[in-house]
C-alpha cells in the first residue's frame, strides 16, 4: 500500500526562534504538514534547528533564504520548494519589513521597500502559489491562503499602508481562485511581543488589551491552524483579529 503523503504548507517570515512564523511552523507541524519555510537573513543555525523539529514530528522540512522584494524571487521560491517537495496545498505569508516612519518623515527608498517586501512580494507569491495548484490538479477545496496583517497606521505609515494594500490583495484572491477551491484570509494577530517590544510598551499594550496579557506566536498557530484544517474550509475573504481584544479600545 501506498503510503499517504503529507500536505504541504509554505510559511514564509521563519527566521528567528521567537518569530510568529517560527510558532506557526512548529504547530502545522504537529498538525501532520510538511514544511517548507524562509526569510531574507535567518538567524545562524536557526532554519537547521527549526528543520529537525517539523522531522521529529513526522515532517518533511525544507529551509530557503529568499528576497520577496525582487520581482522574481517570489516565483523563485515557489518552484524550489515544487522541485523539492512537490505541490504546495498551503501558503502563510507572515514575513513583513517594518521601519517607524510618519506622514513627514517617511523616505521614497523606505516607502518602495514596505511596498516590494509586504505588497508587490505578497502579491506575486499568491499569484505564484495559485499558478502551481492549478498545474498540479490539487484536489479543489483544499487549497489555504493566509497572510498576516495591521492596523498600523500613524508613525508608522509604510508598513500600514503597505498592509493596507496586502488587505486588498487577499481579499481579491478569495474570490478570484474560489473556482480552485482556494480560500484566503487575513489575520491581525494584535501586539505579540517577538522581541521588540520595551518593557514599558509591552505594559501599556497589556493594559489595553481586554484580556490583559500580550499574545504569543502560539495565539496566532493556533488560528492558521483552525482555518488550515477542513473545519475552516468555509471561512474564506475574511479579516480576522487573533488579539485578545486589543481592538476594542479598552
Amino acid at each position: 500500500m501506498t503510503e499517504q503523503r503529507r500536505p504541504l504548507v509554505l510559511v514564509t517570515g521563519v527566521g528567528r526562534p521567537n518569530a510568529i512564523g517560527t510558532g506557526i511552523v512548529r504547530r502545522l507541524a504537529t498538525d501532520g504538514w510538511d514544511v517548507a519555510f524562509a526569510d531574507l537573513a535567518p538567524d545562524a543555525g536557526f532554519p537547521e534547528a527549526l528543520a529537525a523539529e517539523v522531522e521529529a514530528a513526522g515532517g518533511r522540512a525544507l529551509a530557503l533564504t529568499v528576497d520577496l522584494s525582487t520581482a522574481d524571487g517570489p516565483a523563485e521560491l515557489v518552484a524550489r520548494v515544487n522541485d523539492a517537495l512537490g505541490p504546495i496545498h498551503a501558503l502563510v505569508g507572515s514575513h513583513a519589513y517594518s521601519v517607524d516612519s510618519g506622514l513627514l518623515d517617511t523616505s521614497i527608498e523606505a516607502f518602495d521597500r514596505h511596498f516590494a517586501v509586504n505588497t508587490r512580494g505578497s502579491w506575486l507569491l499568491i499569484t505564484a502559489f495559485a499558478e502551481q495548484y492549478a498545474a498540479n490538479g490539487i484536489p479543489a477545496g483544499s487549497g489555504r491562503i493566509i497572510a498576516l496583517t495591521s492596523d498600523h497606521t500613524a508613525y508608522n505609515l509604510p508598513y500600514g499602508a503597505s498592509k493596507g494594500a496586502l488587505d486588498r490583495i487577499v481579499t481579491a484572491a478569495a474570490v478570484e481562485l474560489a473556482h480552485l477551491g482556494i480560500t484566503a484570509n487575513l489575520i491581525n494577530p494584535g501586539p505579540i511581543d517577538t522581541g521588540w517590544m520595551t518593557p514599558e510598551l509591552a505594559e501599556g499594550l497589556v493594559a489595553e488589551t481586554a484580556l490583559g496579557r500580550l499574545g504569543t506566536p502560539r495565539d496566532t498557530a493556533d488560528l492558521v491552524s483552525f482555518l488550515l484544517s477542513p473545519s475552516g474550509g468555509w471561512i474564506n475573504g475574511q479579516l480576522l483579529h487573533s488579539n485578545g481584544g486589543f481592538h476594542l479600545g479598552v
